[in-house]
């Protein structure tokens, strides 16, 4: 077990004298001022809140049309406020995956990527404000994206199919990170928030962050922020997870001129990070160190917007992102394969809307990137990869009901150095629609119909991939992967209950998978043989179900009381029989949580299932019980606010592993822990 450690960082030295002249103008003001903006507690629009409902009038900027939660046919899950911060966590993957039909990947706690319904990958679109990360976590399970949740707004989940809106790689879902680092609305003042927290019992770190936002009110907006992290190796019950550290770094500047008129702003942000891989942790006894990533990303921004151009209701937005990201594998002090991605990427969307109540938008984007890895792990050739796709959607409403449409086609065009090229025209079409049968209840049925291009690793991949521990063999002449998807969706609130719950039905036609071969490739270095694994595809069934609900059993003088349930599970084969390997496993929780004048307190528990539906070759998990908790006491002091917290982690110091996980039976999740740390909002 840690103790806590009373280190300070640089960061935290730096937050006291940035914070200083804000705090002591909030002790100067008056009590009865407006509490600061950036209050999730108390933020319009964002806050955690005791209704669904209050999340359901959050816009999803993933959106073109800028729906509101509530208006949205298809399912989706926004993460904001005061149950965003609960659950921020060193990766994206952890941040969402208490969120039904979520999970996380894992290759230790530097990388944890989204899995949604099942899927992850390729399959997955991760965006920071609409843009792909266009990073390289894709490629393989050790690499992490490029993204810092502990620096987002909020936090959009788009499950099932997205490629209406953002093309071949969101045939599963979209995870959007919604950052404001261009303001689209005019900031009047000076406002922040910032964090220090520090981890003790199995964990053992710290981490600081500060964002600033300022203004004249009229026009010219400035941001900035920053995080620091420093994570040592954690325990679990069964001892030292050696080789486990985080240590990152990442910040951005942004500024925007915005008005009435609409806005136009720039910004640029650097995000570095280093993380052990615990898969291959070496033996320090021996003087081995093990293997360890490097992980540097420089990003620049353009975003605009016009409001109205063509009359009430219609408007144009326009982003572009330039990407310089570089990562390198140390096996100890040597560079063992260095991996890099320069990209250039540009979307716009046009929206209108009629008189006849029809609100449709239409878009274009396109992106040109160039991959390449340089040593012993360069399994896959330098690929350059050109992408162009337009799409339109549309919506009207009649009384109770609401009819979605939606169509998108893309082209795809890969060239390697080796000389192999393919080129890929996927299409996509969805139909969507909603009946409100009262007030309180609603029923939504999506049916899509989704087209991928099989990715560069899917395609060119040849030779050892040691995060996989296999040879892996890619295959040039790969079709198109489809997915024929039916769902239905289940909606009730009142005063007393919010609840949700949706089935589904996906059929894969060619779903691309890694296939084990039964041969093996002698590798030299470490003295072993690797099983030879291709790429290979065959029609496969994903179905599955989940559901929430919050109870809202009191709300008196004692405070608030909630009690929130949840559930979901996911079911993929293939079409002629057999698993497909390392799907998450079912899971049902629930938390109760009660909010005060200045407190709140929240205990859960969440049930993981045993996972022994495998793969020929792939080891089933046992189930395990994660029992969490949380309490916060915030104080309001005029224009600033503070919040000291502490949360407690795996209570029970369970043995638990992530069968999503490739390192499942070498790698533990940290035993019992807690962070504890305060917020300020100014």
């Amino acid at each position: 077990m840690h103790i806590l450690s009373p280190r300070r960082s640089p960061l935290c030295l730096a937050l006291a004298a940035l914070l200083a002249p804000p705090l002591a103008l909030a002790e100067a003001a008056a009590a009865d001022q407006d509490t600061p903006t950036t209050d999730s507690r108390h933020a319009a629009g964002t806050t955690g809140g005791r209704h669904v409902k209050d999340l359901d009038a959050v816009v999803v900027t993933a959106s073109p049309l800028r729906d509101t939660a509530a208006e949205l046919s298809r399912p989706v899950e926004v993460l904001a406020g005061e149950r965003l911060d609960e659950a921020r966590a060193a990766s994206l993957g952890e941040t969402v995956a208490g969120l039904p039909g979520v999970q996380s990947s894992n290759f230790g706690p530097g990388v944890g990527r989204p899995i949604v319904r099942g899927l992850d990958g390729p399959r997955v679109a991760i965006l920071s404000g609409g843009l792909a990360t266009q990073d390289v976590s894709t490629v393989s399970q050790d690499h992490s994206p490029a993204i810092e949740p502990f620096l987002a707004d909020q936090i959009e989940v788009l499950k099932g199919p997205s490629t209406l809106l953002y093309g071949s790689g969101a045939i599963g879902g979209v995870v959007n990170v919604v950052d404001g680092r261009i303001a689209e609305t005019p900031v009047d003042g000076v406002s922040g928030r910032a964090e220090v927290r520090f981890d003790a019992g199995d964990k053992d770190g710290n981490t600081d962050m500060f964002r600033l936002d300022a203004g004249n009110g009229s026009g010219l907006s400035i941001h900035a922020d920053g995080v620091y992290r420093n994570l040592n190796d954690y325990d679990t019950p069964e001892g030292r997870q050696a080789n486990s550290f985080v240590d990152g770094k990442s910040g951005a500047i942004g500024a925007s001129l915005a008005g009435d008129w609409g806005f136009v702003g720039v910004s640029a942000s650097r995000f570095r990070d280093n993380y052990g891989n615990p898969g291959e942790p070496g033996d320090l006894a021996e003087g081995e160190r093990g293997v360890w990533l490097h992980l540097q990303q420089d990003r620049y921004e353009l975003k605009g917007g016009l409001n109205d151009p063509w009359g009430e209701g219609s408007g144009l937005r326009y982003s572009f992102g330039h990407t310089d990201y570089e990562h390198t594998e140390f096996e100890g002090d040597e560079v063992g394969t260095v991996f890099s991605k320069r990209a250039n990427e540009g979307r716009v969307e046009a929206s209108f809307a009629a008189a006849s109540g029809w609100k449709t938008a239409v878009g274009v984007q396109g992106s040109d990137s160039t991959f390449a890895a340089v040593g012993e792990e360069s399994f896959v050739p330098q690929t350059d990869t050109k992408s162009i796709g337009v799409f339109g959607v549309a919506r009207n409403s009649w009384g109770a009901f609401q009819l979605d449409l939606g169509a998108r086609v893309d082209r795809i065009k890969y060239d390697t150095e080796t000389g192999i090229a393919r080129d890929f025209h996927p299409g996509s079409a969805s139909l969507s629609g909603g009946f409100r049968f009262n007030e309180n209840w609603r029923l939504t049925a999506n049916l899509d119909h989704a087209e991928r291009a099989p990715a560069e690793e899917e395609l060119f991949a040849d030779g050892p991939h040691i995060a996989t521990l296999a040879y892996e063999v890619g295959d040039a002449d790969l079709k198109k992967e489809a997915a024929n998807q039916f769902e239905l969706g289940l909606a009730y609130q009142n005063d007393w209950v919010d609840a949700k719950v949706s089935a589904y039905y996906n059929r894969y036609d060619d779903f691309i998978y890694l296939a084990d071969t039964g041969g093996e490739w002698y590798f030299d270095e470490e003295d072993e043989y690797l099983p030879i694994r291709q790429w290979t595809q065959a029609d496969a069934i994903f179905h599955g179900f989940e559901g929430e609900a919050t109870f809202h059993l009191a709300n008196n003088d004692t405070g608030s009381w909630d009690l929130h349930v949840f559930g979901d599970t996911v079911r993929a084969r293939l079409d002629q029989g057999g698993n497909l390997p390392r799907i998450a496993p079912s899971r049902y929780g629930a938390q109760f949580r009660w909010e005060g004048s200045a407190w709140r307190a929240s205990l859960g528990a969440t049930r993981y299932n045993k996972q022994d539906k495998v793969d020929a070759g792939e080891t089933p998990t046992d189930g395990y019980t994660m029992v969490d908790a949380h309490v916060a006491y915030h104080v309001d002091a005029g224009r600033s606010a503070w919040e000291v917290f502490l949360d407690g982690n795996n209570l029970t110091d369970q043995d638990a592993r992530v069968h999503t996980s490739f390192l499942k039976d070498d790698v533990m999740l940290p035993g019992r822990n807690a962070s504890f740390g305060v917020r300020l909002f100014f």
